[in-house]
């Protein structure tokens, strides 16, 4: 496909048709994005046509995807006619975007806002209307806002797990923990709470950037099997992690690596309506690995015990947890 975009002498209205068409893809890959910087960068006629033919793509919105396409298989077929001048591919452009929205009825600008929220021991999956998937984990709560130019979701405490529906005009951009997650299609994680924030990415790549209102920070851009961890004081920590692990939570299964008793504690306070308390500080440092499944709270204390030192004591407070 990469030979195909840069070996066609096309001119550049066509070959931005192509890749607005390409950039859609389920299947779009690291050196598909290289080239296509590459290319923008290549002339300056080739980001005007760009800026083009994604101008279409705005002015209708959602139903692009299939004018897009068409538009980048008419090009192909006329780019020996087009190649005359670049002022007659800029024109047909324009012919173009004129007759898209003469056929189309006009779409409302209005942004729509929804909220999405989780109990204590919920879990919940939606799907948003532009098609994207969002799985929340307990005690989560999610506005999500949608217009014609954009799709920001506002996230405060919580996890979530979102599958975005591409939409190279339309970004994606999830505020959370002082940071803007930025997508335009791409499967990821993203877990904000008691003040540290994580992306784990699945599929695509994700941007990470810090939110223009909060302290200073730099960009990351994250690819599958990347987690980004940036704790209280904005200190960020890069590593790699199978993406099955990090969304486990979505089948009932928590998996920890060296992770505190006090953090695995808290994950399951979200759980379940009795609380845990963890009897001493020194106790709750105490790291752990394995794996939890989520069924009744007495079973998963109990494999809690198997895994560390511990008794577990009912009290009128909750599920006390001593050293033996």
């Amino acid at each position: 496909m990469i030979g195909d975009l840069q070996g066609r002498e096309q001119e550049p209205l066509a070959q931005a048709s192509d890749w607005i068409a390409r950039l859609q893809s389920d299947d779009l890959t690291s050196a598909d994005a290289q080239a296509f910087d590459a290319w923008l960068d290549a002339a300056t006629e080739n980001a005007l046509a760009y800026d083009q033919a994604l101008a279409v793509w705005n002015s209708v919105g959602a139903s692009g995807q299939d004018i897009v396409r068409e538009l980048a298989r008419v090009q192909h077929h006329r780019a020996k006619q087009l190649r005359r001048r670049w002022m007659a591919g800029a024109a047909s452009a324009a012919a173009a975007a004129a007759l898209v929205l003469a056929v189309l009825p006009s779409l409302t600008s209005t942004p729509v806002t929804e909220t999405y929220a989780t109990a204590t021991g919920q879990r919940r999956a939606v799907t948003l209307a532009d098609g994207s998937k969002v799985e929340l984990n307990a005690e989560t709560k999610l506005v999500v806002t949608l217009s014609r130019d954009e799709r920001r979701v506002v996230m405060g405490e919580g996890e979530a797990i979102f599958d975005v529906a591409a939409e190279p005009g339309r970004p994606f951009t999830i505020n959370s923990g002082g940071h803007v997650v930025r997508v335009v299609g791409t499967q990821f994680d993203v877990r904000h709470r008691d003040g540290g924030l994580s992306v784990t990415v699945g599929r695509g790549v994700v941007e990470v950037t810090p939110d223009p209102k909060g302290a200073p920070s730099r960009t990351y851009v994250l690819r599958p099997g990347q987690r980004l961890a940036i704790g209280e004081a904005n200190q960020a920590r890069l590593s790699t992690i199978e993406p099955s692990v990090a969304f486990s939570w979505r089948t009932g299964r928590m998996v920890y690596r060296d992770e505190p008793l006090s953090n695995v504690v808290a994950d399951l306070n979200r759980q379940f309506a009795k609380p845990i308390i963890i009897a001493d500080p020194e106790l709750g440092r105490t790291p752990i690995s394995g794996v939890l499944v989520m069924d009744s709270q007495s079973e998963v204390v109990g494999r809690l015990a198997l895994m560390l030192p511990i008794t577990a004591i009912t009290s009128p407070e909750g599920v006390v947890l001593r050293r033996k």
